[in-house]
């Protein structure tokens, strides 16, 4: 009886982080753009433009009305998982360890999103869910990338070349404007940037070769660019 009393406060916390990081990744597994498609316009957005599981080829293919919510509810997925430590009261608040903690709770929301397994690990790139554990992480510093992000599209129109952007601003911004008290935060920074620009080596291929599609007209010239069918980021 005294083992199992002593075992007990240990198979409890244990069970929190289970649960915690299953929880991560079944948000991230939530296929909003698959199941939106399917529901609203009996459409599979992966069997359309480039493929891809995420707001942008949405918006290409079914509509602005169509992506807003996607953009909207693939944050959420990413704020929601990141929030996770808290809810489960798993570390004092600005601590390095819940930071890391809520790191490691997005990055598992992150891997859902791209490897769904509710949608047959076919999912999106993740920029939006990343942009939600960011802005769970530091509010501040992900709104200034948010604005680097806007900047660069308002001025080109391109989607893979603003995510990549504000992707690269991130660990700038922090290691230039902001302190912190997990090291593991500044190398995240680091893998985020990394990772976007590794999964957008292909667009970055089209850019060079003048071949992106923009998701807004520059010109009515730039009108074969934004077939749905054309390859997006």
């Amino acid at each position: 009886m005294d083992l199992k009393s002593e075992n007990s406060p240990i198979t409890m916390l244990t069970l929190k982080y289970i649960v915690l990081f299953l929880l991560a990744y079944i948000l991230g597994s939530i296929p909003t753009a698959v199941w939106i498609g399917r529901l609203f316009h009996k459409v599979d957005v992966r069997k359309h433009g480039s493929g891809n599981a995420g707001t942008a080829n949405v918006i290409r293919v079914l509509g602005w009305k169509t992506g807003i919510p996607v953009l909207l509810i693939d944050v959420l997925k990413g704020w929601t998982a990141a929030m996770l430590p808290l809810f489960f009261s798993l570390a004092g608040n600005g601590s390095a360890y819940l930071i890391n903690l809520q790191i490691l709770s997005g990055l598992l929301a992150i891997v859902g999103h791209i490897f769904p397994f509710l949608a047959g690990f076919r999912g999106g790139k993740g920029v939006a869910t990343v942009f939600g554990v960011l802005l769970a992480l530091n509010p501040l510093l992900t709104t200034m990338c948010f604005a680097v992000f806007l900047i660069v599209f308002l001025l080109t129109g391109y989607v893979s070349l603003s995510s990549m952007s504000a992707g690269i601003a991130f660990p700038v911004f922090l290691f230039m404007f902001f302190e912190t008290p997990s090291a593991f935060f500044k190398v995240f920074s680091v893998i985020i940037a990394v990772a976007l620009l590794i999964t957008h080596r292909k667009n970055i291929s089209r850019l060079i070769k003048g071949e992106e599609s923009r998701l807004i007209r520059k010109d009515t010239k730039s009108k074969n660019q934004t077939d749905p069918d054309s390859p997006e980021s």
